[in-house]
């Protein structure tokens, strides 16, 4: 029995050694297998059609917010600091009914210098990705597969997340 039980926590171990970092959070959700959803389009403020494939970076951060969202406006000026990473390419995605007006003035009063506003002003990609509360942030490897969600705000400051986020 000794021998078996020395045999499983060997196992164990040997299996938790080589698995990638668990994530920082634990509203922090990672997909097994990468998910390709195809086609990610969004709008960019001015309207245009925004397509992922058109960029190239290491990760790809889709950060859906809203102007009400008190959690949105805690996360932002931290997402908006992560944006100066050349590695990651962030889209800050507004879920609401297109207003300019109130977006702009959004991103003035958390004095986010940074980002970029964009919209899913139909939410299609919204329900593409099955999102279920702001804000969402989903996390794209360099393929531009999905390998991760998170759902609620995170402190995109925070080291152990950016540890983290490289090692995904």
């Amino acid at each position: 029995v000794r021998k078996l039980f020395l045999f499983f926590l060997f196992l164990f171990l040997s299996f938790e050694l080589n698995a990638k970092t668990k994530p920082p959070f634990s509203n922090i959700s990672v997909l097994i297998e990468p998910k390709d959803y195809g086609k990610i389009t969004f709008e960019d403020f001015e309207g245009k059609e925004i397509n992922l494939k058109e960029y190239k970076s290491e990760i790809y951060i889709l950060n859906f917010w809203a102007s009400w969202c008190a959690p949105c406006k805690k996360e932002m000026p931290s997402l908006d600091r992560l944006y100066s990473n050349e590695n990651i390419k962030i889209f800050a995605i507004n879920v609401e009914v297109k207003n300019k007006n109130k977006t702009r003035k959004f991103f003035e009063d958390l004095n986010i210098k940074n980002l970029n506003i964009y919209f899913d002003t139909d939410l299609k990609l919204s329900k593409l990705l099955s999102l279920r509360g702001l804000p969402t942030t989903i996390i794209l490897n360099k393929d531009r597969k999905v390998i991760a969600k998170i759902i609620g705000d995170v402190d995109f400051d925070d080291p152990s997340f950016l540890s983290w986020l490289f090692d995904v």
